[in-house]
């Protein structure tokens, strides 16, 4: 028979905390945007008019709700400026998220198997870009990446080429862009994946005939993979609705869901539509994750 432990005050307050930071910080404002995405666009100050208002009487609220409709929601469905965005959005990330993966695993390799003196230095260099701010380190990439930028003069320099290369106003700029500013998010968790690993599994595969490529494939990669999943969220889910990187490197061609959601609040004042269309960018990202926690658990429980 299992006997529950009271709680003391302190300790309750400790479990609340995390809870209390949620519902302040990510359920009240997804509230109010879920508020706005259901109220009507209107010319004034702000831009909206709320459907339902708490000084409505019963009658009022009845009547309302017999016109009630789900216009700023339609239209996402209706207009293909919005479906194009998403696609474009999660296509971008993906690619900048794979490529991310590419070019962090084998440093955060490097770093967990360097001597131990190292490693604190290993990680300050890999989280030193975080001490400048990121949009100067975006508009670095604009004096790196236009026609007359520091790599096309490199390499009409070196007799490579004979004309500029077309990078800057790319999606390709973008992709390199977001791996370069989301490069820490993917390699801080490999490496603590990596470094937590058993070396005397990788030696007993050795033992038993495996070569370097085999220990790798069968041990080193299947043991990192919850430092994968969790470094690919960690640049996926941002990435997914970045503004800066593609407003900045991108083309007026590059079409991603927060360059539409700043022109629907700041240039078309539609601040329902923008709204909305927020709420369903937060639900397709969401999903997906619950489902992998719960399969996650799921596993887990019946590991035991």
């Amino acid at each position: 028979m299992s006997v529950r432990r009271k709680l003391s005050v302190s300790q309750r307050l400790a479990l609340a905390a995390p809870y209390v930071w949620i519902a302040a910080f990510f359920l009240a404002p997804m509230l109010l945007i879920a508020k706005i995405s259901l109220s009507n666009s209107v010319l004034a100050r702000p831009p909206y008019e709320p459907t339902f208002s708490p000084s409505d009487s019963i009658a009022a609220m009845w009547a309302k709700a017999q016109t009630f409709t789900l216009d700023s929601y339609r239209a996402l469905a209706t207009d293909s400026l919005y479906l194009d965005s998403y696609l474009s959005s999660l296509t971008i990330a993906a690619i900048a998220t794979f490529v991310t993966l590419l070019v962090a695993y084998p440093f955060a390799l490097a770093m967990a198997r360097s001597a131990q003196r190292w490693r604190p230095f290993l990680i300050g260099l890999a989280v030193a870009p975080f001490w400048t701010s990121f949009l100067i380190r975006v508009y670095a990439w604009i004096a790196l990446l236009k026609d007359e930028g520091l790599i096309n003069n490199a390499l009409i320099a070196l007799g490579l080429i004979d004309a500029p290369i077309e990078m800057f106003a790319t999606r390709g700029a973008v992709v390199v862009g977001i791996v370069y500013s989301y490069l820490p998010f993917m390699l801080l968790p490999i490496y603590a994946a990596l470094e937590q690993q058993d070396a005397t599994l990788r030696e007993a595969a050795a033992d038993l005939g495996a070569s370097p490529a085999q220990v790798f494939l069968r041990v080193t990669l299947p043991l990192s993979r919850d430092g994968v999943i969790a470094g690919a969220l960690l640049v996926f889910i941002p990435a997914v609705g970045e503004f800066v990187i593609p407003d900045l490197l991108g083309g007026s061609d590059t079409l991603m869901i927060g360059r539409t959601l700043w022109n629907d609040f700041f240039a078309n004042h539609d601040w329902p539509a923008a709204s909305a269309a927020a709420i369903v960018l937060v639900s397709l990202l969401i999903i997906p994750l619950l489902l992998w926690e719960r399969a996650r658990l799921k596993e887990e429980g019946e590991s035991q």
